[in-house]
């Protein structure tokens, strides 16, 4: 991916030249080899002056927050062994960076016990320092050479280093919303050994396309090794390894990336298959269906920072006025008609939202019925309340509602079929008009990473009415749900143009037309 500028959502690459070698791991690999072709600096020697590991290093986190801890954990990553190390403090880090990397010397900053463990593994024989710095103890009986940090080139009287380097493929990420103190210590460090900066806004790897894209480039065929990640905005140290071999394995959305929201809105044509009467999806069949939403979408560009995606919000249980064989007042459509919409819709980059009105039974129950399309990566799931029925109840005479509960039972079962199946993030939608609709709303659990909640606010009729419906519903709304706006062609009264409808605050996530 050739580099570009940065801003919110943009990946930008920065690869140079020169061999790069990083390991993060415990044991580090000595170069045995000094010929012609692993030197680098202005003048060889017989011993290589630094030499560099020769394994890939494992994916691992990098302090972003404190350069000292940055700075030793990138040397006892990339550096073997080295007779010559810079020792900057805080006041000379800024001038002695570039004399550090561009000897290729390894950089260590300040004289705790951290750097002086890291100088004896190193096997320094000499301390490149700035004039007048003292070092205490860390000295020992090792030599000094001094550096006039005030001169045009403090660097000017320092020996030629020679550098035995293989040459192996290493990726940092950094976040440049982040505005981590280390990010320029180590930018330059693996600048100076080829290796490739890749900058990650809000450190979200499974955001995009060009996000993911850039972690499986790093990782080549192993994601255990290649991939450095700077600071806490890429998550917990010790879970980045399985971040990134969670991003290699997982397939992507429409419109690329693994996560739902934020990075992304969606469009969405509502219906059932077939049923004009139920939304502007069966209005058309599945072909002209694509299109509608598609040219839907096209209604809101240039609205919106993020990218669009079309979706098709699938009635695919109908609340029936009859009982039915089962004896729940809900028609479960079969997964053979519903195949061909899934599957048509993810070959078009459509995503796909199966609605649920279970009538008696319970949304966990109809839910397990379309495992099987639930298992495609671009299907997620939406609840709808209004038609989930108590004994005694009937659909049009009393207005349905479900406890926290049980939406929790989903939660629990989807995320684990989202987890277990390396799936990418699934929407889950909970359509709501009053609060009544969804009991003890509060101890919905909304913890879980491989859902993106999404509270639908299904109020129709004139503008006051709904942007009441809109207001209420989010008294009290538990953290981390996102919100999601329906226009009726028919109710509504206007129903709100594309741009009175990102006009509403908070801006829909999820817009979708019935």
């Amino acid at each position: 991916m050739a580099a570009r500028s940065a801003h919110r959502g943009t990946i930008t690459r920065r690869t140079f030249g020169g061999a790069a070698a990083l390991g993060l791991a415990g044991a580090l690999a000595a170069c045995t080899d000094n010929g012609a072709d692993g030197k680098g600096g202005k003048g060889g020697s017989s011993q290589a002056t630094v030499e560099y590991v020769a394994e890939p290093p494992a994916s691992a986190l990098v302090p972003g927050d404190d350069p000292a801890a940055a700075a030793v954990a990138l040397s006892g990553a990339l550096v073997a062994s080295a007779r010559q190390v810079v020792i900057a403090t805080p006041d000379t880090l800024e001038a002695l960076l570039p004399v550090a990397t561009s000897h290729r010397l390894p950089l260590l900053v300040g004289t705790d016990q951290k750097v002086r463990e890291e100088i004896e593994r190193l096997g320094a024989e000499t301390l490149v320092i700035g004039a007048g710095t003292e070092l205490g103890e860390l000295a020992g009986d090792r030599e000094t050479t001094e550096l006039d940090l005030t001169a045009e080139d403090p660097a000017a009287d320092l020996e030629d280093v020679a550098v035995d380097a293989p040459a192996l493929a290493v990726t940092l990420l950094t976040d440049p919303d982040a505005e981590d103190s280390a990010t320029e210590l180590a930018t330059a460090v693996i600048e100076s050994v080829g290796g490739t900066v890749t900058e990650v806004p809000g450190g979200q790897v499974r955001a995009t396309g060009e996000s993911v894209g850039a972690v499986k480039d790093a990782a080549g065929d192993d994601p255990s090794t290649g991939v450095l990640a700077l600071g806490e905005s890429f998550g917990p140290a010790e879970e980045w390894p399985q971040t990134v071999q969670s991003v290699v394995e997982t397939a992507e959305l429409p419109g690329g990336g693994q996560i739902a929201f934020p990075g992304r809105r969606m469009i969405a044509a509502y219906g059932s298959p077939g049923t004009p009467s139920l939304g502007i999806l069966g209005e058309q069949g599945l072909d002209e269906s694509i299109q509608r939403v598609k040219d839907l979408v096209g209604e809101y560009e240039g609205l919106a920072d993020e990218p669009l995606i079309p979706a098709f919000e699938i009635i695919t249980t109908v609340a029936s006025a009859a009982a039915g064989g089962d004896g729940n007042y809900s028609t479960e459509l079969d997964i053979e008609t519903l195949r061909p919409w899934v599957d048509a819709a993810g070959e078009a980059g459509v995503y796909v939202v199966l609605d649920l009105q279970p009538g008696h039974t319970d949304f966990l129950t109809q839910a397990k019925l379309y495992e099987d399309l639930l298992l495609s990566p671009h299907v997620g799931l939406a609840l709808d309340p209004e038609w989930r029925l108590k004994p005694g109840q009937k659909h049009m005479v009393q207005i349905g509602s479900v406890d926290a509960a049980e939406v929790n039972e989903v939660v629990t079962w989807l995320a684990d079929l989202t987890r277990d199946n390396s799936l990418p993030q699934k929407l889950l939608i909970l359509h709501q008009f009053n609060l009544s609709m969804i009991r003890d709303r509060q101890d919905v659990d909304t913890s879980r990473p491989e859902l993106a909640i999404t509270l639908h606010a299904d109020g129709h009729g004139g503008r006051a009415d709904k942007m009441g419906t809109w207001n209420a519903l989010q008294q009290d709304l538990p953290e981390g749900i996102f919100m999601a706006w329906k226009n009726f062609y028919d109710e509504d009264s206007p129903m709100f143009t594309p741009e009175e409808t990102y006009d509403v605050e908070p801006r829909p996530w999820f817009v979708s037309y019935q």
